[in-house]
């Protein structure tokens, strides 16, 4: 009988999915359909094998005919496109890698083109005034930190000192992904949308984010902050605010203890919709769908029976509200009526970018008429661009129609306690009825968050490579609900596990995975919980647990929103009851720990530090358990895989790994090349 991997490579190693492929990927991101719904701006990512990074272009398609063509391309990253009200002209942002990018505005019929800015950083959220005159964004204005002590004067010319020192005097100084943070906030500038001079709307030393969204006269602007005294602390209290774009005068809108944000003006200005939900402190809170009048006044939950979390929102109109929420591990989106009514419009919505993993996510935008563009994938595509219900690119056909692709399914499990837990089983391409092949459970992060039925690099060069795939949406996920999300809410990790557990041997009895072969690994919440089985169970062969939380103390008090765990997964501070925390840690069970595992993370991850990982590595090294430490370089919390080189690299050193501890005789040495 045929191994798995034998399998996989039937019809010749030709047609297997490699580690060279990820530099062939391509995704639909960012759709902005046209105010008239005729046409499509939309950001193609591909991934540059020169650069070794995923390079943004936009690019504009007929929304009837699928026709499509390069609006601006070329060396660079080329992002964020909004069209002006008349749909004659589009903004975007530009950089030709060696400056700061700038906003630039392109007239469609003639394609002439003017850069609008130069300024010293990126701006965001833009926005066009409804008069077509002003563009409004955000970007960061310097500013001076404390200053402690000074240098010597008398440095001589020529000689060369240490750096000065850093002086760090911020509750959150640092944060996944943008390193440590400079001096300085995040404000609302306004610039002719012919050019010009910009100017500053916002003031003070608080970060003012977007979305913008302007008044019909053009006078004002509306967006989120958190402006309150104790922001630095309180980091879950945005308000929405209207800003007087003469005067910079700014009025609160919202005043609840809670996160309030995503705000939009209806067309007409009479309303605005916003997210937000009631802080209690809870891990997990579902973002509900409020509408107030233009001034603050009569704010009311438009959807109070509706028990998903609602991620974006956009008017269609004046009289209906478009949103984007996950359910059962599908995105959605829905157009949701003043009176509350509501109807699905779109399904199967996914990500056009980060492809090792199958979360959920995706865009869309919609007309005034409601014409809705987004991006939708499946498990063997990453995401195209589709407009009401019909695919308009296939960015990816040429090349993946010819590989041999794992097929994914749905597994049916049930937890201990009866509950339904959705589950995916990926196996390898051309795996017979009836063939084992050595199983890998691969737990999501978060832990609030979920995986669904989409394209996954990591799976696929996994089922390449002969192993079959488990991912689950155990209790804690999201996308079932707030009761299901908050089973783990201060026990965390938990009965996760048992879900876990049961999804393994829902797969056995399945008949696909190999009782004897059976591995798990898992990124950021899923590294804990991964940590977490091997401190619990042998009946796995070899782990990896990446980018994983080992100790909650210290990182309740190193990773980048300090404030955040002691308060939503905690009921008291570390030095209040440290016991709390340590019966929750991994490291608490690394006594029991005999399986083989590898511990990964990424050099630069400021959100479960690097010094977690070396603290388990250190602990398995102490203890003589069979382990090894992979670091990828330059890499943060959530970049760890956004170079493909990195993100093939390190599935195959996980694979490596697993490998070394397979006991069914099969193995591949192109694994460890």
């Amino acid at each position: 009988m045929a191994s798995a991997q034998e399998a996989a490579k039937a019809a010749g190693p030709e047609r297997a999915f490699t580690p060279d492929d990820l530099f062939k990927l391509d995704g639909a991101t960012h759709p902005e359909i046209s105010p008239d719904g005729s046409k499509i701006a939309y950001v193609r990512s591909s991934a540059d094998v020169m650069t070794d990074k995923v390079v943004p272009s936009i690019w504009l398609a007929d929304a009837s005919s699928g026709a499509q063509r390069p609006l601006v391309a070329g060396p660079g990253a080329h992002f964020s496109p909004a069209w002006s009200p008349d749909g004659k002209r589009l903004a975007y942002v530009s950089s030709d890698g060696s400056s700061s990018p700038q906003l630039y505005v392109m007239w469609l019929d003639s394609g002439a083109k003017v850069k609008v800015t130069e300024l010293p950083d990126s701006p965001g959220s833009i926005a066009w005034s409804p008069d077509g005159s002003t563009i409004a964004y955000t970007m960061r204005v310097p500013g001076e930190g404390m200053k402690l002590g000074s240098q010597p004067a008398g440095r001589p010319e020529g000689a060369e000192w240490a750096k000065p020192l850093q002086i760090i005097d911020r509750v959150i100084y640092r944060f996944d992904g943008a390193g440590y943070l400079p001096a300085g906030f995040d404000h609302i500038f306004v610039v002719s949308a012919d050019g010009g001079a910009p100017r500053q709307v916002t003031f003070g030393n608080y970060d003012d984010g977007g979305p913008l969204s302007w008044s019909t006269d053009s006078r004002r602007i509306v967006f989120s902050a958190n402006r309150h005294e104790d922001w630095e602390r309180d980091i879950n209290n945005s308000e929405v605010y209207s800003v007087d774009v003469a005067t910079s005068t700014i009025t609160p809108l919202t005043s609840r203890q809670g996160p309030d944000a995503g705000a939009k003006l209806s067309p007409d200005g009479k309303y605005i919709a916003y997210v937000g939900f009631d802080d209690v402190n809870r891990s997990y809170e579902n973002n509900d769908l409020y509408l107030m009048n233009a001034d603050g006044s009569g704010s009311r939950l438009l959807l109070p029976d509706f028990d998903r979390s609602i991620d974006a929102l956009e008017w269609a109109g004046s009289n209906a509200i478009y949103i984007k929420y996950d359910d059962h591990g599908e995105t959605k989106v829905a157009r949701v009526g003043l009176n509350g009514s509501m109807k699905t419009v779109a399904e199967g919505l996914t990500a056009g970018t980060h492809f090792d993993r199958p979360y959920t996510g995706g865009e869309f935008s919609v007309s005034a008429a409601g014409k809705v563009a987004y991006t939708r994938g499946s498990t063997t595509k990453p995401a195209d661009l589709w407009v009401n219900g019909k695919r308009l690119t296939d960015l990816n056909g040429n090349w993946i129609d010819a590989k041999a692709m794992a097929p994914v399914r749905k597994l049916p499990v049930t937890a201990p306690d009866g509950r339904t837990i959705d589950a995916w089983l990926v196996t390898p391409p051309g795996l017979k009825p009836g063939e084992k092949a050595p199983l890998i459970l691969e737990i999501h992060g978060g832990p609030n968050a979920a995986y669904g039925p989409s394209f996954a690099t990591d799976n696929q060069l996994y089922a390449a490579h002969g192993y079959a795939v488990l991912y689950t949406n155990p209790r804690g996920s999201t996308s079932y609900g707030e009761e299901f999300a908050n089973l783990i809410d201060r026990a965390y990790p938990g009965t996760d596990y048992d879900d876990l557990m049961a999804a393994v041997d829902a797969a056995i009895a399945d008949g696909v995975a190999d009782p004897d072969n059976l591995f798990v690994t898992g990124g950021s919440g899923g590294g804990v919980l991964t940590a977490w089985i091997v401190g619990k169970t042998n009946r796995f062969k070899a782990a990896a647990t990446q980018k994983p939380v080992i100790n909650w103390t210290s990182e309740a008090l190193t990773m980048d929103a300090t404030p955040f765990t002691s308060r939503y997964w905690f009921d008291k501070k570390p030095w209040e009851d440290p016991m709390a925390y340590w019966k929750r840690s991994p490291l608490s069970l690394v006594g029991n720990v005999e399986t083989p595992t590898l511990v990964v993370v990424g050099s630069d991850d400021y959100r479960t530090p690097d010094s977690e990982s070396e603290q388990y590595y250190a602990a398995l090294q102490i203890r003589g358990v069979p382990t090894a430490m992979v670091k990828v370089p330059d890499a943060s919390h959530g970049g760890i895989a956004a170079r493909p080189s990195q993100a093939a690299a390190k599935a195959s050193a996980v694979l490596a790994w697993f490998d070394k501890y397979r006991t069914d005789g099969k193995t591949d040495a192109a694994a460890s090349e």
